[in-house]
């Protein structure tokens, strides 16, 4: 297991510091608290054989949602520029 700040950890998961935050109280993520400087500091406990095991999983779902997505917008697109064109053509801006 390796240790890693709030900070570093929001970062490399592109989240924020806050829902980190929340994450290890509601018990989500495993932290330890360690005195330094007079200071208490948060680290997050995690496994990297763990977390891309994870990543794995949901990497093609992701992918899946992402592609009908992006059709989804491409056919939103095409009507829109179909209504578009007849806007134009009814106000005679373009030749056709």
């Amino acid at each position: 297991m390796q240790r890693m700040s709030l900070k570093k950890y929001a970062q490399t998961h592109k989240i924020s510091i806050f829902q980190t935050i929340k994450k290890v109280r509601s018990g989500e993520l495993k932290s330890e608290t360690v005195q330094e400087n007079g200071k208490e500091v948060v680290y997050i406990l995690y496994d990297d054989e763990n977390t891309k095991a994870k990543n794995d999983d949901t990497k093609p779902s992701n992918e899946a949602s992402l592609h009908k997505r992006v059709e989804a917008l491409e056919e939103e697109v095409r009507i829109l520029r179909r209504e578009l064109d007849g806007l134009k053509m009814s106000l005679g801006l373009k030749g056709g």
